[in-house]
């Protein structure tokens, strides 16, 4: 049963008020961004703020109050469950929560605050609707794969695509010769799944979390899955693009590793969970993607006063909001 509001002018309603978000309490994209995963914890709101209730046979209900002020991503993983006004809560604070798998590696759901900030998705539209700018970043993010190889600079991306392939080739061929596996092909064929050999089969699972993880940091920005650069067509075209960034130095060799294992599928989930901590994955997207849509730029975010609502102008791009331009005062 819910309890009873506290009225205005009681210790406990002053404590409420207290806990209200204000305009500079909202959390800044631009600073690095917290994400927080959690699982098997009750989230409840009380009258100071969002709290994780955690019971266990030895210690009872042990209480853990959240920073919501400070979080930018929650990652609800199995066992959690969430109650109304706490999700409410999380929302007024502009924090995304998304619902996911263990150890954060899916993404079956999320809930987006409105207060979220739509600079990136902006700039993503606008990127992706411009061809130019829209070939030069699916043009970077070949070349990001690359790494340090200097590659003539009149380079299409067609040839792009021909040498990645290549590249990918090699990677395979290397590792195969690594793990004493004899030749490898990559194979993905849900019709004959427990047919494929283990390092298909591990790399599909991989994969399966990686493009979880990508979908919850895409979604922590405020940008669309659906408008890919090198993809296109589907609802995760950008999380597959931003994924490949990473499948040759996390996904695969993990496969690879796996080539002997009676359950390459389950030993991936565990190895690829284990090594995030390692890989610091998720600030390392969020970098990524800023860095591809606004390339030479300062990454920073605008006034979060400017950020509350803005009107669009053909002429000069937007104005204030919040404005009653009839008479040139605040409305």
């Amino acid at each position: 049963m819910t309890p009873p509001r506290p009225r205005a002018g009681t210790p406990a309603g002053a404590r409420r008020k207290l806990a209200a978000p204000t305009v500079a309490m909202l959390p800044r994209i631009a600073d690095s961004l917290s994400f927080l995963y959690l699982d098997l914890v009750r989230i409840v709101q009380d009258y100071t703020g969002v709290c994780a209730e955690i019971n266990t046979a030895q210690r009872g209900t042990e209480t853990v109050y959240l920073p919501t002020a400070a979080l930018s991503c929650v990652l609800l993983g199995p066992g959690t469950s969430i109650t109304a006004r706490a999700l409410a809560t999380f929302a007024r604070h502009g924090t995304t929560v998304v619902v996911a798998g263990s150890g954060g590696v899916r993404c079956y759901a999320a809930s987006i605050p409105e207060s979220l900030s739509t600079t990136w998705l902006e700039q993503q539209a606008r990127a992706w609707a411009d061809n130019r700018r829209r070939l030069d970043i699916a043009t970077a993010m070949y070349r990001q794969r690359f790494g340090d190889t200097d590659m003539p600079t009149d380079l299409n991306l067609d040839k792009l695509r021909g040498m990645e392939g290549q590249r990918i080739k090699a990677h395979y061929r290397l590792l195969a010769q690594q793990h004493r596996i004899g030749r490898f092909r990559r194979n993905y064929d849900p019709d004959s799944w427990d047919t494929q050999d283990p390092v298909n089969l591990a790399l599909s699972a991989a994969n399966t979390c990686l493009y979880g993880i990508v979908h919850a940091a895409i979604l922590a920005l405020g940008c669309s899955p659906a408008l890919g650069f090198v993809h296109s067509g589907n609802q995760q075209a950008f999380v597959y693009d931003i994924a490949d960034l990473y499948k040759a130095e996390l996904t695969i060799p993990l496969a690879f590793s796996l080539h002997s294992s009676p359950e390459p599928e389950s030993e991936a989930r565990r190895s690829f969970r284990d090594g995030l901590r390692l890989f610091k994955l998720l600030p390392r997207i969020v970098t990524d993607v800023q860095r591809l849509l606004a390339p030479g730029t300062d990454i920073a975010a605008p006034d979060l006063d400017e950020q509350l609502v803005d009107l669009w102008d053909p002429v000069v791009g937007t104005v204030a909001g919040g404005v009653n331009y009839g008479s040139g005062e605040a409305s």
